[in-house]
């Protein structure tokens, strides 16, 4: 399967719009965005859901789990920068964090 391009400026900022909470990392080539939940239970849960779906998607986060936050970083490594596949993933989190 062909990974995806690396997304423009424009891209980036259109996709960004469409989600809740992220933000441009200081490197430009990643995004951001910290989750918190009301115990534990309710971030590792979110965790074990979107570990199944990147698994999926073979596209995984950079993430940190103290207590209820989940902080979480996006890049796609292989093409130096944001892609189709980050926009995609942080939506599903987005979803799953609803």
């Amino acid at each position: 399967m062909a990974r995806p391009e690396k997304l423009d400026e424009e891209a980036i900022a259109a996709g960004l719009a469409e989600l809740d909470g992220w933000t441009l990392g200081a490197d430009g080539a990643s995004i951001k965005r910290e989750f918190r939940f009301k115990t534990f239970r309710k971030a590792f849960a979110f965790m074990t859901e979107i570990a199944m779906v990147a698994e999926k998607m073979d596209h995984h986060p950079e993430w940190f789990n103290v207590y209820n936050r989940v902080e979480v970083t996006l890049t796609t490594h292989d093409a130096g920068g944001l892609t189709e596949l980050d926009l995609a993933l942080a939506a599903r989190m987005d979803k799953a964090a609803a």
